[in-house]
């Protein structure tokens, strides 16, 4: 390696992955190879590790998002698309639904599931830094537990609001900070059940181990909601879910 590459290097910024500290070239690559392993299993463990309550989340959230016949929305990280499932339900007719993911993958079983149901929603593998879209497109734009595994948050929440349509709203249903009174158990229960629970069921304690430490390592609710209102959203104002183990985060676009 010539010198002055090993130099650029380790001049690279630095940033989270879970606990760790990896430099921001890596960290996509490193998330890639963690929802590549859990995707199979992936709604089966959601629904086993909240008890089912990531349902009545996701289920709250597209209400809160007031989405009608007509709208466009754009469903960001979207995963297995069950979000997007939701919306199509709600945009029709005449509306547009677009599931994103950067985890082909994921985004694979998510595009059988929505053809599986008949959906009409556009699906596209593309990064949240860099979405393909013209600005103030889109009526709703969602995030659903996708936002903390992004390497520059900030630079993500920008492109949400460029894309979002001036009189539209952006929501971000993220984990967060839970209660100070419920943190011991939430602790144990992520720390130690929930990776070994991952390696009984899907195979992979290493990576449910990750998705702990990354939920620590996201912002929590007033921190998340400045990045928002930097990011050029206004009337940014947040929710707390089940004792604050999650939150809905609603910005606005003027």
């Amino acid at each position: 390696m010539a010198a002055n590459d090993h130099s650029q290097e380790q001049n690279q910024e630095q940033t989270d992955f879970g606990f760790a500290e990896v430099r921001e070239s890596e960290k996509e690559g490193r998330v890639k190879e963690v929802f590549d392993s859990v995707a199979p299993k992936y709604d089966l463990m959601n629904d086993v590790l909240s008890f089912g309550m990531h349902r009545l989340w996701k289920k709250y959230a597209v209400m809160k998002a007031a989405a009608r016949p007509g709208m466009k929305v754009l469903d960001i990280a979207s995963g297995t698309a069950d979000l997007a499932l939701q919306f199509a339900g709600k945009c029709a007719p005449g509306g547009e639904v677009w599931a994103t993911d950067i985890n082909r993958e994921m985004l694979t079983i998510g595009a059988h599931r929505l053809a599986a149901h008949g959906s009409h929603c556009q699906v596209v593998l593309c990064d949240s830094e860099q979405l393909p879209f013209p600005d103030d497109y889109f009526d709703v734009v969602m995030v659903s537990f996708g936002l903390r595994n992004m390497t520059h948050k900030g630079r993500a929440l920008e492109e949400m609001c460029r894309v979002t349509k001036p009189g539209g709203r952006t929501l971000v249903l993220e984990f967060s900070k839970c209660a100070r009174w419920f943190a011991p158990f939430y602790d144990f229960y992520s720390f130690k059940f929930m990776p070994w629970l991952g390696s009984k069921i899907a195979g992979d304690r290493d990576s449910y181990e990750y998705l702990v430490e990354s939920i620590r390592r996201h912002p929590p609710q007033a921190e998340l909601a400045r990045m928002m209102s930097e990011a050029g959203f206004g009337r940014v104002t947040w929710k707390n879910l089940t004792f604050g183990v999650c939150a809905l985060h609603t910005g606005e676009k003027f």
